[in-house]
């Protein structure tokens, strides 16, 4: 989105009828359609082929080779999203030192959220309560702990 000329060379290309008008995502998402669309024919063709014979042999081969694909192309789809997280986060949080790095090849982020810090004062003679937003980012190896700034 930052880059003017790239911006011009896409939607030059978009609009070519070649592409029929389909955008880079399409382009960018069309093959794992397909390849779950051959797993499906691939599963009709083992429903119609006869048991012990040779083309189940080599359906049922194609098909483990083609559910090992997937598995693996989700896979690294689920890396690329947790890398994705982990950059956006650390361009959110700043670190009073950099002794933490954020983003590592091995971390990724579980479950992060909001809650509310509750302030007990009692140097008074009447309890106060103050309350402040918190927010918890549980990563596969620490608990990350980060506030608003102020």
């Amino acid at each position: 989105n930052g880059n003017a000329g790239f911006q011009q060379v896409l939607e030059r290309l978009e609009s070519d009828p070649v592409c029929q008008r389909l955008s880079l995502k399409s382009f960018l998402i069309l093959p794992f359609q397909r390849i779950t669309r051959l797993k499906l024919l691939l599963q009709n063709i083992l429903k119609r082929t006869r048991p012990g014979s040779e083309e189940e042999v080599q359906a049922t081969q194609a098909y483990d080779a083609l559910e090992k694909l997937i598995k693996d192309c989700n896979e690294n789809v689920q890396r690329m999203k947790s890398t994705e997280e982990l950059i956006y986060l650390s361009q959110k949080i700043e670190f009073e030192c950099k002794i933490f790095p954020l983003i590592s090849q091995s971390r990724r982020l579980v479950k992060c959220g909001e809650l509310t810090a509750l302030d007990f004062n009692n140097l008074s003679t009447k309890w106060k309560v103050t309350s402040r937003p918190i927010y918890l980012h549980l990563f596969n190896d620490c608990l990350l702990l980060s506030r608003p700034k102020e």
